[in-house]
């Protein structure tokens, strides 16, 4: 089992930035790792935000993020972040960090995909 911890939510301005971390512990990671952020507000479904292949590095992001957010790691701490620059209210919902150590050749962006998953922060943007 590999237990997930978010943190960094908050309030912030539009324009603003935040960066969420996510703590793995447990059985944490494996070669074939992928560790994901996803989002859900307020009365709509749960949708893939970013990804990285914990090996490897490689990176992949939503288009609504794309160029404002930048997922990362810190291997020794088994430890992905979340910096989210440009903040839009539109961005406003609950941050959740997922992973799977199962083997995929194309990462997913369904929550299906993912085994393991944080309990979420709340991220808002004013206007």
């Amino acid at each position: 089992q590999v237990q997930l911890v978010e943190s960094g939510g908050g309030l912030v301005q539009a324009g603003g930035s935040l960066r969420l971390s996510c703590a793995a512990s447990g059985r944490t990671y494996t070669t074939s790792a992928i560790v994901a952020w996803f989002r859900q507000a307020l009365g709509k479904e749960r949708e893939f935000v970013a990804a990285m292949r914990w090996n490897s590095g490689n990176t992949y992001y939503a288009d609504s993020v794309k160029g404002r957010f930048t997922i990362s790691r810190d291997n020794a701490k088994n430890t992905v972040f979340l910096q989210m620059n440009s903040l839009k209210p539109e961005d406003t919902a609950i941050y959740y960090c997922a992973a799977s150590n199962n083997i995929y050749n194309i990462v997913p962006r369904r929550q299906a995909g993912y085994d393991y998953w944080g309990q979420g922060t709340q991220v808002t943007v004013s206007s």
